[in-house]
């Protein structure tokens, strides 16, 4: 299985917790690491190259850090400009269909923040709630997230534990989606 890994994070040199996770992925044989703010600095994003690589592999993860409720800007940039009509769906889009999708997301909160009656008020799958109605409008099977929250009290030792997890995660086969 190919998986591709979409890191979006504006300040990727600043991050502790998204710049141990993409380097750790990026020794995995099977993982394609693919850092958005890299590449498109100025958001000009090259629609063919990226619905190119969606179609070479088997599961898309979105990597980054949980912003406003949602994901940096060139993430949803990048869903506008290369999840369109007639590729990703639509009587024609059906490019994806099969595919699996998940979210690696890190958050400055911790867990009991996130839930009913929490400080956010809404649980993590709540808040994610658009991608995975954009994962289903794509034909794609939305694997459960990949979350590591609390980051802003992170020891080292619990770093680098959530980097071991999230690439046997991400590289886990036998992974199966929500339904």
């Amino acid at each position: 299985m190919k998986t591709l890994v979409i890191v979006a994070h504006p300040n990727m040199e600043q991050s502790r917790v998204n710049k141990a996770w993409m380097n750790r992925l990026q020794q995995e044989e099977t993982v394609t690491v693919h850092n958005l703010y890299a590449h498109y600095p100025t958001f000009e994003i090259d629609v063919e190259k990226e619905q190119q690589q969606l179609l070479e592999h088997d599961r898309i993860v979105l990597q980054f850090p949980f912003y406003w409720y949602s994901s940096p800007a060139l993430l949803k940039q990048w869903q506008d400009v290369v999840l369109t009509y007639g590729f990703a769906y639509g009587s024609e889009g059906n490019n994806l269909h099969g595919k699996e999708f998940m979210l690696a997301i890190s958050s400055g909160g911790p867990a009991e923040a996130y839930q009913a009656g929490g400080y956010n008020h809404y649980s993590m799958s709540e808040l994610t709630r658009p991608f995975q109605a954009t994962a289903n409008l794509c034909g794609m099977h939305f694997l459960p997230s990949f979350l590591l929250q609390g980051m802003m009290t992170l020891n080292e030792e619990k770093l680098q534990e959530s980097t071991e997890a999230l690439a046997a995660y991400v590289t886990n086969p036998n992974l199966r989606a929500d339904r």
